[in-house]
Formats: C-alpha cells, structure tokens, sequence
C-alpha cells in the first residue's frame, strides 16, 4: 500500500471584519490555514494513476477468477466519495491529475450533436445513447435549452469522448451534483453498463458527495474519504421493477415529444405504460398488421428523458411482445434508432428479417402519419425463448 498524504493550505487575509470573526467564535487566526489529507491506497492503483494518460490495462495480467474481486489492472470503474470538505477533489488531483475532465463552454450557435468535434455521427450518437441521452429531437438542440439531467449526459458523453477507445482514463469531479437523485442513479447505472459491454471505450473514475450512486455505479473499487479507506468490491446493482398496464391513448401526449416519429397513433393501437416506483417511465404501442392475419407490430417506443440509459424501452417491448405470443401472435418491430437496432442484433429474442436503406413510402397515404421514407431501417420479428432454445441445441 501506498500512502497519499497532502496539506493544502489555504491564505487568511486579515481585515477588521476577520478580527471580529475570529474574536466572537474563538477562531485561531494565523497567517495561512492548512488542512490536511490522507489515504491508504494500492501501489497498483497510484502508479496507474501517475502514468502520463491513464495506460490502458495490460492485457497479459491474467483475470481474476473471482469476478467480485478483479485484478489490479483490470479494473474499468472506481468512486472516490465522501462528505463536501473531505479532501477527494485534492485526493483525485493527486493521484490522476492529468486525466481529470475539465468542463468547456458549450457552443451557443450549435446543436449538441455539433458538439463532440469532427466525430463520424455513429460514433456521436454511440456515445449519447451510452450514458442515456437518447432522444433524438434533443440531439439537435442546443446544450442551454436542454433540461439538468440532458445537459449532465452531454458533459459526460464529452468527457467519455475525450478517454476515446484505448482503455484511457477519464476522471469526472462533482458527478451527479447537478442532477436529482432519481437521474443520479439511472445515469450511473448507464454508464456501468455502457464500460462493462465495450461501448464506452475508456476507464471512469467518478468523484462524488453522493453515496447513493455507489451501488447503482457498480464501481471495482472505492476510496471513501469519511473514513479515509479503500475497498475492492462491485457491488450488485438493484433490480428494477416494472409494471406494465394497458391504458389509454390519451397517455401519448406525455411520450409524443421526446419520440422521432411525432405522428399520431393509429386509431386500432393498443397502448401500454411501464412504472417504476408508481412513476411513469415508457410507453409502448403495438398496431394490428392490415391484410396479415395475427401479425402485429411494435409501432412506438418511448423511454422518458431522465430513465434512458437502462434498457427500459426495449425490456417493455419485449414485455408487450410476449403477450402478443400468447394470444398466438407474431410480431414485428422496424425502426432506424441505433440503440434499438443494437439491442435486436445482440438478443435471441429477435431475428432480423428485413434492411431497407430508404425506409418505406406506404405510410405516407395515411393523414398525419410519419412514416420511415427516407430512413435506413432495419426490420425483427420477436422469437422470445424459441431463439434462446434453438440456440442452446446448436
């Protein structure tokens, strides 16, 4: 172990304002006030720490074979927490001062996706979809119109960018401070889950006052500056829960927004809400195929804003889907949005039947219906466990 000691000193500018402070709370007054800071922690992690950008890891240091435990130079994500006033701004600096994030202005004239530098648009709107800014009418926005959580996935989709693919070190001071609790702990969650399955390119150190993001971060290990320790741990994060009902059209109107699509609803489509905690999260809506009988369609899928980032959308779908093959359904979902077509291509559940790179016109003979012309498409049908089965037998 190594040990991380600073004093940091602070000037005390003597005025008759100060005397009097220092004379009516007993406040020692002295040319300069110091306090001081101190750590126990890995040779591993500080010397990874010091090095120039944040090396990636070393690729011939076997696993660990424990997975609640990983080897020192296999670690992906690390916390340092404690109360405002606990030294873990002054303990980040020490130990990654080169590769702490330092905000920028945000162009006033741009959109977001403007934002991120000369990036091929794939790899822009990876990076957005991964820390759960998903909502393409955003996208095209500027950064000062966009809500507090938007504009915090922004500075972390820009932080991320930054590290890049090569297992390089990003660090990001005051995480989740700006935020409420509820977008704190979905943010978390999606950045765990964007590192953990390669999307994110890079290694993520969050320094935070908030212990409620630990469990939902998932980090490898934290330093907890309260008690001035380190522990190696990934804890596991909480399951959610969500409850399905049907409900009515009117509902559209609180999701119409925040899709790509803006037209309205077919006037036979059977309409779905998902709930966490008794709060509304998605939507999801499904339409009978005209001229095919027992084929449907997933025709909208609509995650809320501050709940993007954990696979809510895709999980109602696939909910909504089942129950459509048990009535004795077959379903379809065609869409264009890079994080539906990536979670399709991934799961068993689906199959992929159709690409259309200009979309279909059919659509445009129905009044006020946008349809996909234009728009490179992709087309599953829903297998549910028939895929995961016929998989297990080859």
């Amino acid at each position: 172990m190594s040990t991380i000691d600073i004093e940091v000193h602070c000037p005390v500018f003597d005025s008759f304002h100060v005397q009097q402070v220092g004379g009516m709370f007993d406040v020692p007054l002295s040319e300069r006030a110091s306090q001081q800071f101190r750590v126990d922690v890995p040779d591993w992690l500080r010397e990874e720490g010091s090095g120039p950008s944040g090396e990636a890891p070393n690729p011939e240091i076997p696993q660990s074979p424990n997975p609640e435990i990983p080897a020192p130079s296999l670690w992906q994500i690390g916390l340092i927490v404690g109360p405002s006033g606990s030294g873990k701004s002054t303990i980040a600096r020490a130990m990654f001062g080169q590769n702490i994030y330092r905000p920028e202005q945000w162009p006033t004239d741009q959109a977001v996706v403007d934002g991120l530098g000369e990036r091929p648009i794939k790899e822009i709107t990876r990076l957005f979809t991964a820390v759960g800014f998903s909502s393409p009418p955003s996208w095209i926005k500027p950064y000062s119109v966009l809500s507090n959580g938007e504009q915090f996935r922004c500075d972390l989709a820009r932080a991320l960018a930054r590290g890049g693919n090569g297992g390089r070190l990003v660090v990001f001071d005051e995480f989740t401070s700006v935020v409420d609790r509820n977008v704190a702990r979905v943010v978390s969650a999606a950045i765990a889950k964007g590192i953990r399955d390669g999307r994110i390119g890079c290694r993520f150190v969050a320094v935070t006052c908030h212990y409620d993001v630990t469990e939902w971060l998932a980090p490898d290990w934290v330093i907890d500056m309260a008690t001035a320790s380190f522990a190696r741990r990934r804890l596991r994060r909480p399951a959610i829960e969500l409850e399905i009902f049907r409900c009515r059209r009117s509902v559209w109107r609180l999701f119409a927004r925040h899709h790509y699509l803006s037209g309205a609803l077919p006037q036979g489509a059977r309409c779905y809400l998902a709930l966490w905690e008794g709060v509304p999260v998605a939507f999801c809506a499904s339409v009978s195929l005209i001229g095919w009988k027992n084929r449907w369609r997933i025709s909208r899928i609509v995650t809320l804003p501050d709940y993007q980032g954990l696979g809510v959308g895709m999980a109602v779908a696939e909910a909504v889907a089942e129950l459509h093959v048990d009535q004795g359904h077959r379903v379809n979902v065609t869409g264009s949005h890079p994080m539906l077509i990536a979670h399709c291509r991934r799961s068993l559940r689906w199959r992929t039947v159709g690409v259309k790179k200009t979309g279909s016109r059919i659509a445009q003979r129905f009044h006020n219906y946008r349809g996909s012309a234009g728009r490179a498409v992709v087309s599953f049908e829903y297998v549910g466990n028939r895929g995961a089965a016929a998989d297990n037998k080859n």
